[in-house]
């Protein structure tokens, strides 16, 4: 008795270990080929298990991946192929597709959650005259990332995207030269440090890659406060006074195309007085290395003085083309402005 006691244990705890495991046939992406994914424990999100792919004459295992965490979405019950949600949506399994414009087929698979923020990765197999070879290149574009890349079959294109944190993504081209990725430039943007957006880009030239970096400031942020903005037609620049916590007062220049030319300050230290507000002349001064800076609001015309190197430029606003007033100043009060008559 004992020992039929203790055989049904143990067929019972071996049908327990296997309710969650699953194999799941892929099919309907190709003629010739078709797939299997293992799920070890369908009970979880991520789950242990791999990913292979059949000849579908032979029933030959072609390929074959092992994989730490498999995620999936079941359609009708069954595993579907080439669902790829770029850059945080569903991704299948099993992806089989043109990843290197030659006019054969590849595969993606699935190899676990290496991507960025714990998103799918996976590894690439091309197509050759010998079957599908591994491609450590292609790989790399897959694990890295936000997702899978994408392909653009009219410009023979791939793109990749990732990010880090809040309000920073990069975003990446390649061709490919030599049945390898190759990148031709890359564009990053930061909007980490609102309302300062900076975008830098990287440009392959035939030679190198040139970089570029622009600083832009957003207008339409929310986290600000705009106090006064003024237009001003000659030099076509905009002027900007502004706080992001409502305790500092912040200035800035941008030029026609919408990019900032200077920032002022760039630093802000407790305790520091950047600016000098007049009461009476309702005028608003400051210094920036030997530059003296002279805002003035009066009769509803803006303006601003720029004293360097013993020479003054007066620049005049567009009074159809501002907003706020310098007048704004005698309701608040700011850590960094020192107020006098």
């Amino acid at each position: 008795m004992k020992k039929v006691l203790l055989l049904f244990f143990a067929l019972w705890s071996c049908m327990l270990s296997s309710f969650g495991q699953v194999t799941f046939k892929i099919d309907g992406f190709s003629d010739r080929y078709y797939g299997r994914a293992y799920i070890s424990d369908t009970s979880e999100v991520f789950s242990e298990g791999w990913v292979a792919v059949y000849d579908r004459k032979t029933n030959k295992k072609l390929i074959h991946v092992d994989a730490d965490e498999l995620s999936f979405d079941l359609h009708d019950d069954q595993l579907k192929a080439n669902i790829a949600e770029i850059p945080y949506g569903e991704h299948s399994l099993l992806l089989y597709d043109d990843f290197n414009f030659d006019g054969k087929n590849d595969f993606a698979l699935m190899d676990g959650q290496h991507g960025c923020y714990h998103g799918p990765s996976f590894q690439i197999f091309l197509a050759s005259n010998n079957g599908f070879t591994f491609s450590s290149g292609f790989t790399k574009l897959a694990q890295e990332n936000c997702g899978m890349f994408s392909v653009n079959e009219e410009e023979n294109t791939i793109s990749t995207m990732t990010k880090d944190g809040y309000g920073w993504h990069k975003f990446s081209t390649y061709i490919v030269k030599d049945n390898e990725p190759f990148l031709i430039s890359t564009l990053i943007e930061d909007v980490s440090n609102e309302p300062i957006n900076t975008t830098t880009t990287e440009e392959w030239d035939g030679k190198k890659m040139v970089e570029k970096t622009s600083t832009f400031f957003d207008f339409e942020c929310e986290y600000i406060k705009s106090l006064f903005t003024f237009h001003v037609d000659k030099q076509n620049k905009d002027i900007i006074l502004y706080s992001g916590d409502g305790r500092q007062l912040c200035y800035a220049i941008t030029n026609k195309n919408g990019e900032l030319e200077l920032l002022y300050p760039e630093i802000n230290k407790e305790g520091k007085k950047d600016f000098y507000y007049s009461r009476k002349k309702n005028a608003l001064s400051f210094w920036n290395k030997d530059t003296e800076y002279t805002i003035t609001d009066v009769n509803g015309i803006a303006g601003i003085s720029i004293l360097t190197k013993g020479k003054t430029y007066l620049w005049k606003g567009n009074t159809k083309k501002r907003e706020g007033s310098l007048a704004t100043l005698l309701k608040e009060a700011f850590d960094n402005v020192s107020y006098g008559n």
